[in-house]
């Protein structure tokens, strides 16, 4: 069997790296718009520093290093299209309500939401682009894709220049309505982000 029967097109493959690369900066986008309007939150809801950095630190990252795991786990069993699409849709709800919480339970159950919805992201991300590249090629798709940390904080920085980061609401809500339009339709435009599994052994090449 030939490369190319392996292996999707290139075009159809390095589509899929663009659609993974936006999602990323968009998360990337959600889990840090929280540091940019961290006075706003605190005048809003008389909040302590120890619960912006419980809002920062347990809400988030607890629960998006925990549930990674199990999700890899779902990633290597099921669509990881489907997973990734459903992953996108909660934390986009979870990043508008944190925009609506008038406490902090509201905001820190909100912010474990877009922790547990982002967690889906990476895991099937990385066994899509596995499954969408030769070993030769796989380097250099995952490198694309991670630039989508340094992305996120470019937009941050443009986010936070702007008159949208006097509005908490509506600075959540934008952050939300942007990828819970565009992504669950691009991954379904197309069955190149749905590759077939490859075999460890083909992987290796």
């Amino acid at each position: 069997m030939t490369e190319s029967t392996d292996w999707p097109k290139p075009q159809v493959a390095w589509y899929a790296v663009a659609v993974l690369l936006l999602a990323y900066t968009c998360s990337f986008i959600d889990r840090t718009i929280l540091s940019l309007l961290v006075e706003p939150i605190k005048a809003d809801l008389g909040l302590s520093d120890t619960e912006i950095g419980m809002l920062h630190g347990l809400a988030f990252a607890l629960f998006y290093t925990l549930m990674g795991i199990p999700i890899a786990m779902l990633a290597d069993r099921y669509s990881r299209r489907t997973i990734i699409a459903g992953g996108i849709a909660f934390w986009s709800i979870a990043t508008a309500c944190c925009g609506l919480a008038n406490r902090f339970s509201q905001l820190f159950i909100a912010r474990v939401g877009v922790g547990v919805g982002e967690a889906a992201l990476s895991p099937a991300a990385f066994s899509l682009l596995a499954d969408s590249f030769p070993p030769q090629k796989i380097g250099r798709a995952l490198s694309v894709y991670s630039t989508g940390v340094f992305l996120g904080a470019v937009s941050n920085s443009i986010v936070d220049g702007s008159r949208a980061t006097r509005s908490r609401a509506a600075t959540f809500s934008v952050c939300s309505q942007a990828r819970s339009t565009f992504s669950p339709a691009s991954l379904r435009s197309s069955s190149s982000v749905q590759p077939r599994r490859m075999s460890s052994a083909k992987r290796r090449g």
